[in-house]
This record gives C-alpha cells, structure tokens and sequence, in this order.
C-alpha cells in the first residue's frame, strides 16, 4: 500500500513538472530568456543641453536633473530638447523630464516599456542576449565571426 501511494506520488509530480515547463516555454519568446543585466540604463542625473532650447527661461537650469519637473507655469522645458552630445532626447513623460533615446520606460516616446530582455537602443527596444551589434547592452558590437549569445561575445 505505501508503495502504491509512492509511485502515484512520483507520476503526479512527474505530471505536473511537465505541465509547468510546457507552459513556460509556450508563453516565453526565446530570446527573452536572458537574465537582465546588472548595469542599469537609467537615465543620467544631469542633462548637459546640446543648445539653449527656445522654452527654456532666465530662471530655469539649463542642466535639467533627472527626473525634473518639465510643466513650469505654462512653459514645458524639455519637450525635443537635444541633451548630453547627441545622445539624449529629453520629452516631457509625465510632468518629468525624461530621455527617449536610452530609457527602457520611455522609450521612442513616453510610456513605451521594452519587455524583458531588452534594453532601449537609440529609440528602439533591442534584444540585448543575442544580438551582435547589442550584445548584453547597447552599441557592444561583437567581433566579426564572434556570436552573441546569452549577452556575451564569443
């Protein structure tokens, strides 16, 4: 009798680890299964403005901080506003001043999250695991020849 109890035991649990992986793998996208990198793409504290953008007033910082307050009275002080080289496009994400170019939450416009696995590359939401022109993070071009997989070159 306990060996019976044993053995039905074994099948059920047999049954339903085949039962969660079938799920798993259904509702997974395979390149999303990379986990993410340690090194955040948050957005820098300070926005060094490329120019003097036209909204911008006499009492208004022209180095925005990360995450300030972009509706002043009537002026939105960042809404296009080419910041640090190039390489930030600061837009107005909720009364915020937020980057386009870098932010996996805003990016390419405001409120559009990139899904796991990805990381917002020039406006764009990359698989960052295995691409070689992004791998593990953006613009980590691996060598000619070389694979990215699972984030590394090689």
């Amino acid at each position: 009798m306990l060996i019976k109890i044993h053995y039905t035991f074994i099948k059920l649990m047999l049954l339903i680890s085949l039962i969660l992986y079938s799920i798993i793998t259904a509702t997974s996208n395979p390149h999303s299964v990379v986990a993410e990198d340690i090194t955040s793409e948050e957005d820098p504290e300070f926005y060094t403005l490329d120019e003097i953008h036209t909204n911008l007033t006499n009492n208004i910082n022209p180095k925005p901080e990360k995450g300030m307050r972009c509706h002043v009275g009537r002026h939105n002080i960042c809404n296009g506003v080419k910041a640090d080289k190039g390489t930030s496009l600061l837009y107005c994400c909720k009364k915020h001043c937020r980057s386009t170019l870098g932010n996996k939450n805003n990016c390419g416009q405001c409120s559009h999250k990139c899904r796991f696995g990805q990381r917002c590359c020039g406006a764009i939401c990359t698989y960052v695991g295995f691409n070689p022109d992004h791998c593990g993070k953006c613009n980590k071009k691996c060598k000619s020849g070389a694979k990215c997989e699972y984030g590394y070159c090689g």
